[in-house]
């Protein structure tokens, strides 16, 4: 496909998600219809519309062409190389398209910082005087990182390894064993390093976050909300540990027996059933269902996908996940909370109202992770029974 080909396919796909078609689901159907498009094709497409949707409303939220001429303007291309109306080329521009084009948009502060209005008092309320710079790194793409897997390797092997397929790493400056990709991300899944179990794909934040719960010895870890089981990998590269995963919906965890086999550890899955009759855990990890308030450079269709509705939602299911996990740790065990959201419902405030109906139970240590070039936004909360509280 030549660029400008590629500008038509993200044009078309945005115009779906216009009406209402999931960002994913549209650009499957795409892929599926267009048999001539290659992975680059394929991913130069997902790139455009992806870019797109984190700066929507920031590039005039119009339709398809709008917001793909918009985005050109902002990222410098030469638009008339690209909108030239030959082959599979989107038509050339209007008059009165280069005439708006010229114009800088008028926008207030929500439509500036890409968060929809309804959510702006609630986003402004969480991050006070870090709102917009906030809502502002998450305008462009996020950073890659990996985990170095330490059964299997240290930093220094994984990085050699990783380059030998092309790809370039450099540590974290504050997350050990971790490694932020610098060139050629896409090839992390084909590389060595990777299909050997050396690094597994994982945000810098969610490293921080295992590595800040406290373990001792064999203790034995219950990833409760697991997910793909990123979190149950984490905890198992600690070592001297036994960790068990369990979700709500078993078919999300379908692919974590084959990634433990490539990282050469072992994590049991449970049912919802079978629980009790292993607990109980001296920790019970929750990465709670959440708005991804924090993580939407990577899921931004999610941003505008979000309603107020959806959020009361989301802030009874974490309340529940929290009475759920509770009575599964032990004695003197941990209970962690977890999301990757940055707003103060789904955080604090859930850990607020889980201590005024559970005042045996006190918070050890809290953080919220904010989203930058470090890493994701992210929040956890480490609570232990008041007896043990520190």
């Amino acid at each position: 496909m030549t660029p400008g080909a590629r500008v038509s396919a993200a044009i078309a796909v945005l115009d779906q998600i216009g009406r209402g078609t999931p960002a994913e689901k549209a650009l499957t159907g795409w892929a599926r219809a267009s048999r001539f498009a290659g992975s680059k094709d394929r991913a130069a497409v997902r790139d455009h519309v992806f870019d797109v949707l984190r700066a929507r409303r920031s590039l005039g939220d119009g339709d398809g062409r709008s917001l793909m001429l918009r985005l050109g303007l902002r990222e410098g291309w030469v638009l008339d190389d690209l909108f030239v109306g030959i082959g599979h080329a989107p038509a050339a521009m209007t008059a009165s398209e280069r005439a708006a084009l010229s114009v800088p948009l008028a926008l207030e502060e929500a439509a500036s910082c890409d968060i929809p209005d309804w959510l702006w008092p609630h986003w402004h309320e969480s991050l006070r005087d870090d709102a917009v710079a906030v809502a502002q790194a998450q305008q462009g793409r996020a950073e890659i990182f990996l985990r170095v897997n330490r059964g299997k390797a240290d930093a220094d092997t994984a990085i050699a390894s990783l380059a030998e397929d092309g790809i370039t790493t450099e540590r974290h400056a504050n997350v050990a064993g971790c490694l932020r990709v610098t060139d050629n991300p896409r090839k992390v899944k084909a590389a060595r390093a990777y299909l050997e179990g050396l690094v597994e794909l994982q945000d810098a934040a969610s490293q921080s976050a295992i590595a800040a719960v406290p373990l001792s010895r064999d203790a034995r870890i219950l990833d409760y909300c697991a997910g793909g089981g990123g979190k149950s990998l984490g905890f198992a590269d600690r070592g001297h540990v036994t960790v068990f995963a369990h979700d709500i919906d078993p078919r999300r965890m379908r692919d974590l027996p084959v990634r433990a086999t490539r990282a050469g550890v072992q994590i049991t899955t449970l049912t919802t059933k079978a629980l009790a009759q292993h607990g109980p855990f001296d920790v019970v990890f929750c990465d709670a269902p959440c708005s991804g308030a924090g993580t939407w450079r990577r899921a931004p269709d999610a941003k505008w996908r979000l309603t107020a509705e959806r959020l009361a939602d989301l802030t009874q299911s974490q309340d529940a996940v929290l009475e759920g996990a509770a009575p599964l740790v032990a004695a003197d065990g941990v209970l962690v909370y977890a999301t990757c959201s940055v707003l103060e419902s789904e955080n604090d405030a859930a850990i607020g109202r889980f201590i005024a109906i559970n005042d045996d139970w006190r918070v050890s240590l809290s953080k919220q992770i904010l989203p930058d070039g470090q890493g994701d936004g992210f929040y956890y909360a480490i609570l232990m029974r008041e007896k043990n509280n520190l």
